[in-house]
């Protein structure tokens, strides 16, 4: 898919898209109705930037998510309901655009070739710790879309059905991403991940974060 160099740019507290990802949205904003409505008539494309945490005013952090609006369903008073699918990770090098919305030149992140057999090993292990996970009664949210289904079509998101999904899944860069998707819940932890183009160091950080969590998990257990 050949991705346009510049790209509008939602910014939204602890917000993240990971690529594959599903990310649902509510559009009220007049200055994103506008912005919704160049894209549908379009690339159908658009970023999605974490706002800064130290900051009040907009101030959008330079890694995001490129996202393809695979779903949108518009309502009478001009709000919309969408949902957009991440493709990629890019650098906001520069806002050529403000208003009515901010536009920037992208700059999609490309993944760094990787030692398969250390990846494999990781990925291995991130399964491990997520089985053991979600046995101890953590639940999966709605991450992203199981594979073969539609956006629009009923599906099944048990914790059971995507962790067999995540399973099948054979790419370990695809995983991590899904996986932190599904379990990262502090917006810097997503952040950080979003932000580590390196498949090893994004399977590592996972790891670190499951151990931490499970172990949490038991000893809340043994109170």
């Amino acid at each position: 898919m050949n991705l346009p160099q510049e790209l509008p740019v939602m910014t939204l507290p602890e917000a993240t898209l990971f690529p594959q990802a599903l990310l649902p949205l509510y559009i009220f904003e007049p200055r994103y109705r506008k912005m919704l409505a160049d894209a549908l008539n379009s690339h159908r494309m658009f970023s999605i930037a974490m706002q800064r945490p130290d900051r009040k005013r907009e101030a959008p952090l330079p890694v995001a998510g490129l996202g393809l609006i695979r779903v949108a369903v518009g309502h009478r008073d001009g709000t919309s309901h969408l949902i957009l699918q991440g493709l990629t990770r890019v650098a906001l090098e520069e806002f050529v655009q403000v208003k009515p919305y901010r536009v920037a030149r992208v700059r999609p992140l490309a993944t760094p070739p990787c030692d398969t057999v250390v990846a494999d090993a990781l990925l291995v292990k991130v399964r491990e710790l997520l089985k053991e996970w979600l046995a101890l009664g953590e639940p999966f949210p709605f991450p992203f879309l199981p594979k073969n289904a539609k956006p629009s079509a009923p599906t099944d998101f048990s914790s059971q059905a995507i962790l067999s999904y995540l399973e099948s899944l054979t790419n370990p860069e695809l995983a991590a991403d899904l996986i932190s998707c599904a379990v990262l819940r502090d917006a810097a932890d997503r952040q950080a991940m979003l932000e580590a183009v390196d498949v090893e160091t994004r399977l590592r950080r996972l790891t670190r974060f499951l151990v931490l969590e499970v172990n949490r998990k038991k000893e809340r257990g043994r109170e």
